[in-house]
């Protein structure tokens, strides 16, 4: 049985005795359903522990101990109701890592992801609801497979949900020990299309691997054939000019990475510093000589922030 299916389970098992327990004017409906389930004020089940080891399948397991739990605005304690941060607050704390009581400040723990396709089940995704008070206001627990649980509004329980399109993602887990062999080359892009290319061409022009990786995620989400509206071209998002200029075959991958790789070096010297050169390979090295560093460009300014995220997650 996966992870989302012994979730799903565990979802009927609580719900029923949660929907079967004995009436009441207040909120003994829930402590009834709670103590029928085995669920404590510290979140642990009289079946289970609630020390389990900081890893992805144990952060699954525990936060399975709350699904039913009523969503309670400010509430810290399941045995009478959680909030969204409540909920990742006590998943965390149980297996020894403390986090900040807010989504908002929860949202600047551990390190960042670069996207959905980059998440770990156990990854805290967070989202910008409110369209009158700007930034994060929710939080839940990525579980893979495009699914999340969190304790979402009143009325509603802790459950599995689709995880649509987090504003942004964090990794609070520790970063599993990586062997001798795995460590001394290209680790850090385990997973990643074309990591064998970006590595090669990273040394030998002497840049990062993991920005070249991020350039590639944010050009073309690693597709290789994509064309832009613009005419850009291939996994780099080469313009024709700018391609034939370099003798880079935008469509193949081999070739592209190369290309960029010997680009951003170039841009690099000639600017000193990487958001330049990213601004540069977005909006062109005149633009950039023109303003005398990043220019006023919404998308530019918004590219260099995505591609420096994404660099910095995927090392």
């Amino acid at each position: 049985m996966d992870g989302v299916t012994q979730v799903q389970t565990r979802i009927s098992e609580i719900q029923s005795r949660f929907l079967y327990a004995p009436k009441s004017t207040g909120s003994g409906d829930w402590a009834s359903a709670a103590a029928a389930a085995g669920l404590n004020s510290t979140g642990a089940t009289s079946a289970g522990s609630s020390t389990a080891s900081a890893s992805e399948s144990a952060v699954v397991a525990e936060a399975q101990k709350y699904i039913g739990v009523p969503y309670l605005w400010g509430g810290t304690d399941p045995s009478k109701g959680l909030d969204c941060s409540g909920f990742t607050q006590q998943v965390f704390e149980n297996l020894g890592i403390d986090l900040p009581r807010t989504s908002s400040q929860q949202a600047t723990a551990g390190r960042p992801v670069a996207s959905v396709a980059d998440a770990r089940p156990g990854d805290l995704v967070f989202f910008d609801y409110s369209s009158d008070r700007p930034g994060i206001d929710h939080v839940g627990i990525y579980l893979g497979d495009g699914k999340m649980m969190d304790s979402p509004k009143p009325g509603d329980t802790v459950g599995v949900r689709n995880v649509g399109t987090p504003t942004l993602i964090r990794r609070v887990l520790p970063e599993p020990t990586l062997s001798a062999a795995s460590s001394s080359g290209g680790a850090a892009l385990a997973g990643v299309p074309y990591a064998d290319l970006f590595s090669r061409a990273a040394s030998r022009y002497g840049v990062d691997a993991s920005l070249l990786a991020a350039v590639a995620s944010q050009e073309s989400s690693f597709n290789a054939s994509a064309v832009s509206p613009a005419g850009a071209q291939g996994l780099m998002q080469f313009m024709p000019a700018t391609a034939k200029g370099l003798g880079v075959n935008a469509l193949d991958p081999n070739s592209a990475i190369d290309g960029a790789a010997r680009y951003l070096s170039q841009l690099t010297k000639q600017f000193g510093s990487t958001d330049l050169a990213l601004a540069a390979y977005n909006a062109g090295p005149g633009t950039v000589s023109r303003y005398g560093g990043i220019p006023p460009y919404p998308e530019t300014q918004n590219y260099v922030r995505s591609v420096m995220s994404k660099a910095e997650a995927y090392r």
